[in-house]
């Protein structure tokens, strides 16, 4: 009899932002198969009973390839097991999860996609930062920070970035910053619009560095912010204040 396979979000971080859909199924699952990113609180509270697989990708090292990981789901659920896929944020939105469901299609198993809330959003929503604003953008464009290496050419168009008048959002993006800071001056966005870049999410050690177009770059460096973390590029930017407390908390 075949399993089940669910691609579960954990959402932008701890236990208190995860769905009641995704807590119901890791506690029925026998195999998980989890990233780094849904945080420490999250994977010390994943069942005893069910196999743990560490699926994470830290830096240069990946504990185990792509293919590896959607063979091992499918196995697992061929096998009869639950099987969940555990990642951080929204497995839709750069998570990959679009082609683990067409292996898992591909190989009639039963799939189910349970949606966390995306990191893109409630990231620079938590530190006071909205995405729209009715006097600074009606449109929010979210991309990758790093496309895979073997495109022969990349897919974003810098150009039309760089004119857009709405907000930036970039998700692994903090090694390549630097080079996607010149880009977009290079076709033209002003040198002095806001960029923020939060790191670690909703985790309770999450930290906000700011700064020019032109200098984050530089900016980021000195700072030695380290990934995971959410770059904002805008004008609600302004809106951020390093002093007023949190829209969201970190936890219970």
């Amino acid at each position: 009899m075949t399993g089940k396979v669910y691609l579960v979000g954990s959402g932008p971080g701890g236990l208190a932002h995860m769905t009641t859909r995704a807590r119901e199924v890791i506690r029925e699952a026998d195999v998980i198969l989890y990233d780094q990113l849904p945080g420490e609180e999250i994977l010390s509270s994943l069942p005893e009973g069910a196999e743990q697989i560490d699926c994470g990708k830290y830096g240069n090292r990946h504990t185990l390839e792509q293919d590896e990981i959607e063979g091992l789901m499918v196995r697992h659920a061929k096998a009869g097991r639950t099987v969940v896929r555990l990642k951080g944020g929204d497995p839709f939105v750069f998570g990959r999860g679009g082609e683990e469901l067409e292996v898992i299609r591909e190989q009639g198993i039963p799939v189910e996609l349970v949606p966390g809330v995306t990191s893109a959003i409630a990231v620079p929503g938590s530190v006071g930062i909205p995405l729209t604003h009715r006097m600074h953008a009606s449109q929010v464009t979210i991309l990758t920070g790093h496309e895979d290496p073997l495109k022969p050419e990349s897919a974003l168009d810098w150009e039309l970035l760089a004119r857009s008048r709405g907000t930036i959002v970039i998700l692994m993006g903090v090694k390549n910053l630097p080079q996607i800071a010149q880009a977009l001056l290079a076709h033209g966005k002003d040198g002095n619009t806001p960029v923020a870049i939060i790191e670690r999410g909703l985790r309770p050690d999450r930290r906000v560095t700011t700064g020019p177009l032109r200098e984050i770059g530089r900016i980021a460096l000195d700072a030695r912010v380290q990934p995971p973390a959410v770059i904002v590029i805008g004008g609600v930017v302004n809106l951020y204040n390093a002093k007023a407390p949190d829209l969201i908390p970190s936890g219970d």
